[in-house]
């Protein structure tokens, strides 16, 4: 029974997000209500559990993706990007050309949200094409791959920052082992899958030609737009370095351990960035601001997204039923990295956002890791290649795919789709690859 009451909370979710077309948050607001009613909570301990489960979720997340949004706008304004991706265009030459933006699309989408991302790169990938003669896909489909696995793999992106906030999992190491499964997924998913793929006729509608690119004049320079770019995870992961190699007691490791905190980690680099990105190249410190100030404000629904998965989580857990659920997966022959990979996927086939099909498994299946059973950074990022998989027309990156490079629905479904369920397959394998080495 405990788990049927479960099974009609994620129908009725669906059904309020996707027929109804009523708000994620208030869906996932009502979901927790009835779930915990129905599993016997009292009226009062329900609205308890709710608060604590938004409390204890957006506790240390506010910090991380409000830092992330505002490094992302700086990034973003000042055309660090877009240097990026001139200076390895012209680094790598034609011949190597989607590597070159498969690189752009992974540093440009560690500190983008997909997208902010995709609005910065799309009008270089047209113009790359327009002056290189090469097809669209081709050119197109290695910085997007990118910048979708970031989105579902990486940490500060907000369902991976979730999930290693309900897992309790350690941030570096999710980053780290993070980059090790994104390799693959990007490469085959981008540079090879394209050449199969590329064979579909794709050209940007007119309007998106005339998008304005910034003169060579008005740029950072690369080495100030890389290192802004990039501190954050820099940082992060020295951290994590550091406390591999160094004893517990070594000075320089609990110095490292404060600056690689990823709070910590995001302030450093959105000061660095105001400064380099912002205040060096003659920008006002009000003009920032201000800019900084409507970056927060954008994401405000992902926040409030993410605060009630979280308060679903907390009555699944308060209630009781998370644990019978945990206990009925732990009898299962199946691997928990891939009962996690799998409700993930369903999820994300059902309601579209790869934010919702995560955050919402993690409450299903966070038993198995608090049980010890599985390794808490591995499991999310099996979850997170789940919730990327088999985008369709529920996908919001399959319609800014669809409408920028004016393809039919079914040449997108031949595309774009086919583009997201290669990287959750390959995040999976990396995944189950990864267990073998990691416990």
């Amino acid at each position: 029974m405990p788990l049927l009451i479960v099974i009609l909370g994620i129908c009725l979710l669906l059904f309020l997000i996707l027929v109804l077309k009523l708000n994620s948050f208030l869906s996932f607001v009502i979901v927790s209500l009835v779930v915990g009613l129905g599993e016997g909570m009292n009226l009062n301990n329900a609205v308890v559990s709710l608060e604590n489960g938004i409390g204890s979720t957006m506790g240390s997340l506010v910090l991380i993706l409000s830092f992330g949004s505002m490094l992302g706008k700086l990034v973003s304004e000042s055309g660090a990007a877009q240097r990026i991706t001139m200076y390895l265009i012209r680094a790598f030459g034609i011949k190597h050309i989607q590597m070159a933006l498969m690189l752009t699309g992974f540093i440009v989408g560690v500190s983008l949200f997909f997208d902010v991302g995709f609005f910065i790169m799309i009008p270089l990938v047209f113009t790359v094409a327009a002056t290189t003669g090469l097809p669209l896909l081709y050119v197109g489909l290695p910085i997007l791959a990118a910048l979708s696995v970031t989105h579902g793999f990486l940490p500060p992106h907000p369902a991976p920052t979730a999930i290693v906030t309900l897992f309790h999992a350690d941030l570096g190491k999710t980053l780290i082992y993070g980059i090790i499964a994104a390799i693959p997924a990007i490469i085959i998913s981008g540079p090879i899958l394209s050449k199969v793929l590329s064979k579909i006729e794709a050209k940007p509608l007119d309007e998106f030609l005339n998008q304005k690119v910034m003169s060579e004049e008005e740029l950072p320079g690369f080495w100030i737009s890389f290192i802004s770019s990039l501190l954050p995870v820099v940082l992060i992961t020295v951290s994590t370095v550091a406390g591999f190699l160094l004893p517990e007691d070594n000075a320089i490791r609990k110095t490292l351990g404060y600056i690689g905190n990823p709070a910590i980690a995001m302030l450093i680099a959105v000061l660095f960035s105001i400064y380099t990105l912002g205040l060096a190249r003659g920008r006002k410190i009000t003009d920032i601001m201000n800019s900084l100030a409507h970056s927060v404000t954008t994401i405000t629904m992902i926040m409030l997204l993410i605060a009630g998965a979280g308060a679903l989580k907390q009555v699944l857990v308060d209630s009781g039923v998370s644990k019978y659920i945990g206990d009925l997966l732990s009898q299962s022959s199946l691997s928990p990295l891939f009962l996690g990979w799998l409700i993930a996927t369903i999820l994300r086939f059902c309601v579209g956002s790869a934010t919702v099909a995560g955050i919402t498994t993690a409450g299903i299946v966070l038993p198995l890791v608090t049980g010890g059973s599985v390794n808490p950074e591995l499991m999310v990022l099996a979850i997170g290649s789940g919730s990327l998989m088999f985008g369709h027309v529920n996908d919001g990156g399959f319609w800014l795919f669809k409408e920028y490079f004016n393809l039919s629905i079914k040449d997108t479904l031949k595309t774009w789709s086919v583009m997201e369920t290669s990287i959750g397959i390959c995040g999976l394998f990396s995944v189950l690859v990864l267990s073998i080495f990691i416990k």
